[in-house]
């Protein structure tokens, strides 16, 4: 092999981006081979980053180092935080994106990294040998056949792994927006011992902003007070940002009558189909289906970009054909008249089994293989991109003989992720929720600096002037905190509280205050009237340290108990059948997902904590 890269990145999408940006920018030589260098960083489904959860990975990918968040502040059309009328675990930042900018800034970021080398090619072969007993990569094929020699590969394949699109009856070999799928990797992959799947998802049409009548829907405006993903993102920079509107339109019983007699020209209905789609992202005639006692259903339409005409009808997504889109499109209202410039469809594509990796996103049975995104069975571009970071920056450090980087479940949304993913597995296209965080109260979106920000600067992705940012940041945070302690508020200061508040005789700090539900940081400012001028971020996390500090102070106490757990590492080699004690089951499941820790032998379905006990006493640990 005459061509060389040490790492290889497959795949262009929002994994392999962070990959590839980690590891080049930890001084790994790194070359991303894409089917299209034109659809880097692309949308290829809805055209926003954040929402429920979702919006909390974004965070922790920029605490780390990455660079979603970065880009996405770039091109936000319109920024929401959700769910504010519930707690503050759940509140979730989503931004609109300008989706043909947000490719221009991440292609040209890319452009720009050292170490980094972007290929237009079609990775059709992973070339591996055996060493010892043990099956490792040492290179790709590309469709011209050219071979480059590398040491670490990370499949980012998305869903373009032997990929087709369904419109009705007719399936066609294709990738999203049209572009060419990747046919002939699959095999390589089954051929070296990978267990492949076929998973399903789906995308509604684009349909033109002037064919719309947009005063028979309800506008849904962004948020006035922007606080931007990214902490190289200056607050002051996103005041005044013009912000386009987004618009909700419900469908309506006429809508689910054109679908219901046209159900069996579904492609998700007609069985040509196999691939198992999102559970939480169903097609409009699953939600017929499924909730046939639901006389409507919530849509929105969303704008594609600043100069474009074209909107995404979020919640519309099918596999219907173009007739019937166009008959069932027309019932809402406002849409009388809608012209659809883009027909929906469903997509199948292959994918693999992360039980089969470590928590560092390696492959178990192959040296130097990653995997990230999609093509470890999740969905979304937020959970692909903090995959792609992690698979990056793991595979730099293994060519650089440093310590890999495992984030836990207790450190954030990141590490959930992935725990959940090489631990339990997903049979369908997982999906990050909050409910999926047994400690969400810590893991908010404004603390992710705080938790993950050290990790970042460990493996050398945060460099001096961030982490001295991110330093003062927290210094001001403890700051604000000890200091409204030290504030106190009389009975008479209760008339500039919001109505029915009491303070009693003897007074209440500022803090005591503020661990009411009812109170809310800026409504004691009339009663704090030399408090410093602190950034809004800033005073977000000061208010939710405060008011949640019970709670957090017994979140913490359960994470030091869990912590014990996984300091205690499994033997590579241990051979479960040999432990007497050990259920049929337990052995079973432990001996094919081969956990590193008793912390994550603890998390797997079908492992008792009677087995855990049996194993902590086998290996002289209790």
């Amino acid at each position: 092999m005459k061509l060389k890269t040490r790492v290889a990145v497959v795949g262009g999408g929002h994994a392999g981006v962070e990959a590839a940006l980690a590891s080049a920018r930890l001084g790994i030589q790194t070359t991303l081979f894409s089917l299209s260098l034109d659809s880097l960083g692309n949308m290829p489904c809805n055209p926003s980053i954040g929402g429920t959860a979702k919006g909390h990975l974004v965070y922790e990918i920029d605490a780390l180092g990455g660079e979603m968040g970065r880009a996405a502040d770039k091109v936000t059309l319109q920024s929401r935080t959700l769910n504010l009328g519930k707690g503050a675990a759940v509140h979730s930042k989503r931004i609109q994106a300008d989706r043909r900018k947000y490719q221009e800034v991440i292609k040209h970021t890319l452009e720009l990294t050292p170490n980094l080398r972007l290929l237009q090619a079609e990775i059709t072969d992973i070339i591996t040998e055996d060493v010892d007993g043990k099956r490792r990569v040492v290179g790709v094929r590309t469709s011209y056949g050219e071979e480059y020699e590398c040491e670490k590969v990370i499949l980012a394949t998305g869903t373009y792994l032997d990929s087709k699109i369904f419109v009705g009856n007719r399936a066609i070999p294709a990738g999203p927006d049209g572009l060419i799928p990747a046919c002939a990797l699959t095999k390589s992959l089954a051929d070296a011992g990978l267990s492949i799947r076929r998973f399903k998802t789906g995308t509604p049409p684009r349909i033109l902003r002037s064919s719309v009548d947009f005063s028979q829907l309800e506008e849904q405006m962004g948020e006035e007070e922007i606080i931007p993903f990214s902490a190289d993102t200056d607050e002051e920079s996103m005041k005044g940002l013009k912000q386009i509107s987004c618009h909700i339109v419900y469908t309506n019983l006429d809508t689910h009558a054109v679908i219901m007699e046209n159900i069996g020209r579904s492609a998700m209905y007609s069985g040509m189909i196999s691939g198992v789609g999102p559970r939480y992202c169903p097609s409009i005639e699953d939600k017929i289906m499924r909730f046939a006692d639901k006389d409507r259903h919530q849509l929105f339409l969303e704008p594609m970009g600043e100069n474009n005409e074209e909107l995404y009808l979020q919640g519309f997504s099918t596999s219907l054909p173009p007739d019937v889109q166009d008959k069932m499109l027309r019932t809402l209202p406002g849409f009388k008249d809608a012209v659809i410039t883009r027909y929906a469809y469903a997509i199948e594509y292959d994918c693999a089994d992360p039980t089969d990796l470590y928590p560092t996103l390696e492959h178990k049975r192959i040296s130097g293989l990653y995997g990230a995104g999609q093509f470890n069975g999740t969905s979304g571009y937020e959970e692909a991109a903090a995959q792609g970071l992690v698979a990056g920056i793991n595979a730099a450090l293994a060519l650089k003989g440093e310590e890999p980087l495992i984030l836990r479940r207790f450190d954030g949304y990141i590490g959930t992720l992935i725990d959940d993913l090489v631990t339990k597995g997903t049979n369908e296209p997982y999906r990050m929720m909050t409910s999926r965080s047994e400690y969400r109260l810590l893991h908010r979106q404004d603390n992710s600096d705080a938790r993950l920000t050290p990790f970042g600067r460990r493996v050398g992705l945060i460099d001096d002037d961030r982490y001295a940012r991110f330093l003062a940041r927290q210094e001001m945070i403890e700051n604000e905190k000890a200091r409204i302690e030290q504030v106190f508020a009389r009975p008479a200061d209760a008339a500039s509280l919001p109505e029915g508040v009491q303070i009693p005789a003897h007074g209440a700090s500022v803090a005591d205050l503020l661990r009411r539900p009812e109170i809310l940081y800026d409504d004691t400012a009339c009663i704090d009237k030399n408090r410093p001028a602190l950034p809004r971020s800033v005073i977000r996390t000061v208010q939710y340290d405060v008011k949640y500090a019970g709670y957090l102070r017994r979140q913490t106490a359960e994470i030091n108990r869990q912590a014990r757990l996984e300091e205690f590492r499994l033997p590579e080699d241990i051979d479960y059948k040999e432990i007497g004690g050990l259920r049929i089951e337990a052995v079973q499941k432990l001996s094919k997902i081969r956990p590193v820790t008793l912390g994550q032998a603890s998390r797997i379905s079908g492992v008792s904590p009677a087995d855990i006990s049996v194993l902590l006493i086998r290996l002289g640990l209790k």
